[in-house]
This record gives C-alpha cells, structure tokens and sequence, in this order.
C-alpha cells in the first residue's frame, strides 16, 4: 500500500513538472527587440546590443528579433544577415531568441531558417507567403512552406497578422500543428483574436503548445481569458506587463486585471498612434540609444504624439525610460 502511494504521488509529481515545464516553455513575454539607425540612417549596431541587454534587464522570457516591429521591411539582406549574427552572438543564450524569417519565396524561407537555427536561435516565426496586395498563398502552398521551413530543425511561431491579408482558417492552422513536427506556437494579432485563440485551442488541444497574443498586448485580458499563454509586445514596457501575464497564468485575475488597467492607456497609445517608433522614442529617452530615427517613407513621431507618449511612459516608469541614465 506504502508502494502504490508513492508511486502516485510521484507520478502526480511528475505530471505536475511536465506541466510546469510545457507552461515555462512558452509562455510569458517574448516582445520584438527595435532596430535602433543613426542619424544618418545607418545601422547602429552598439546601440542594438544596447537594446538587447536593455530587454534581458526588463526580465523578458524570450526575445524576437526581424520582425515588423524591428523594421525587417526597411533592411537590406546584408544587413539583415549581420543583425542576425550579431544579435545571437550578443544575447549568448541568456533568453532564447526568435528570429523572424518570412519571405514570400520558400527558398528564401528555408536558407533564413537554417541560417537562424545554425547561428543558435531557439525559434523562428513566420507570416503566411503574401506580396502586396494581391499575391498570396493558397492553404496548400503555405502548408508546404511552413513544412519546408521545419527541415531547419527549430521550432516554429505561425504569426497570423493582418499585414498578410492571408486567411488562416482555424483547419489550417491546426493541421499545420498536428502534421509538421516544428509547428508549435501562434501569435494571433488578427481582429477578434480572443475568438480566435479560443477556437483554435479547442480545436488544436494539446498540439497548441504555445498561443500567444501580439499587437502590443491591446486585447491582452480578452487573450489570456481564451488561453493564451504569452504575449509578444514591442520592448516599450515588457516589465510593466509580464506580472500581468504570470499572475494570470497563477489564476489570480484580478491581479492580471489590475496591472492591465493600470498599463493601458500607454499600450492604447502606442497601439494606435506611434506603432514601433513608441520603443524607439522611449529609448532614446532613457539613454538607451543615441537616435530613434526611422529611415523613409515612414514618418517621425508627430511633437504632440511624442510627448504624450513620453508624459504616459513617465507615469509608469518603464525600465525603458530610465536603463541607460
């Protein structure tokens, strides 16, 4: 009797670390390092690796580099491959690091992939093949690419945004899941993302390992109450927000609920009006780098939107605002 006892507790036991340890994988904040240029619109590659320890002290669980975020559609493909290079060298597996590698070609896709995983990433994330408006993948041809991106060897994040204007159906995503090993997580940014997160979880079981909310973590209640389990946000106020995600995952809403209402208003800002010139702005308010140029066409930060950004980022005091003074 003393035998069987034990051995449930230690199985009990260890399904309960297995669980911990999927929860841990991922889960938490993962936010989308900036692309910081010089005044003259050069790569800044001190300030980058200035940005990256400036995140590893927000206390991020992970690290996603070449997104839309970092500007990926403003960089050359030399300049991309030394970013790459630099950024995992510099962060020396002290987070895991994603590396976004979408492409519209799937040769382009595959080379990306396996260079990331080479260079040791823990991840990559990839868009549906679009170019511009019109050019799009079928439901065959992106699973083909995603299956094609999985011979690198790495894990793969499926991010479903409205940039593609590609449908992924509920069905597509979770076969996608269920039959290419390397699929294992999805940032869900498209409208209604709770519904969709919600569906797909239902759907997909226990082959969603990691369904995670983007936009900046806008709908992050909605998104958590529908399970998801991390939050890919810019590196404007990771710290401010990763509580919110932890205590949510630990059951206790109202402390979720709390630290959400009390970050909004900048998250709603940033969101709307400045999109990934806020880290940059803030940053550079902080010392953390030198200049948050933004090479053309796009536009600076307007003086009035600026400021509020910068007035709502006081009040909080993200690490952001202060690391490097």
């Amino acid at each position: 009797m003393v035998n069987i006892g034990l051995a449930a507790r230690h199985n009990r036991q260890q399904t309960e670390k297995n669980a911990v340890t999927k929860r841990t994988t991922y889960s938490g904040i993962w936010p989308v390092a900036p692309t910081p240029f010089q005044d003259d619109g050069a790569l800044d590659l001190e300030g980058m690796k200035r940005v990256l320890d400036c995140m590893i002290d927000q206390g991020v669980d992970g690290i996603c580099i070449l997104a839309n975020f970092s500007e990926q559609f403003l960089l050359s493909d030399a300049e991309r491959e030394t970013l790459t290079r630099l950024c995992l060298e510099h962060i020396a597996e002290r987070v895991p690091v994603i590396v976004t590698c979408s492409h519209f070609a799937t040769d382009i896709v595959v080379a990306r992939a396996q260079q990331a995983a080479a260079l040791g990433a823990a991840m990559i994330m990839l868009m549906p093949p679009y170019h511009g408006a019109l050019m799009r993948g079928s439901a065959e041809q992106t699973f083909a690419q995603f299956e094609a991106a999985g011979t690198a060897g790495i894990p793969i994040m499926v991010q479903d945004a409205p940039l593609s204007g590609v449908e992924l159906p509920i069905e597509l995503l979770v076969r996608m899941a269920r039959e290419i090993e390397a699929v294992t997580c999805f940032k869900i940014e498209c409208a209604q993302a709770a519904n969709k997160l919600r569906a797909l979880i239902a759907a997909g079981g226990d082959a969603i390992e990691g369904p995670f909310d983007g936009e900046e973590g806008i709908t992050l209640l909605a998104d958590l109450d529908a399970g998801a389990t991390g939050c890919m946000t810019s590196a404007l106020l990771p710290d401010l927000i990763r509580p919110a995600i932890s205590s949510h995952l630990d059951s206790d809403r109202p402390a979720a609920k709390a630290v959400y209402e009390r970050v909004l208003p900048l998250i709603n800002h940033e969101n709307r009006l400045c999109g990934f010139r806020a880290a940059k702005a803030v940053m550079k308010e902080g010392g953390v780098i030198a200049s948050d140029f933004c090479r053309h066409p796009i536009a600076p930060l307007a003086l009035d939107v600026r400021d509020t950004l910068l007035r709502l980022a006081g009040d909080l005091s993200p690490l952001a605002l202060s690391w490097g003074k």
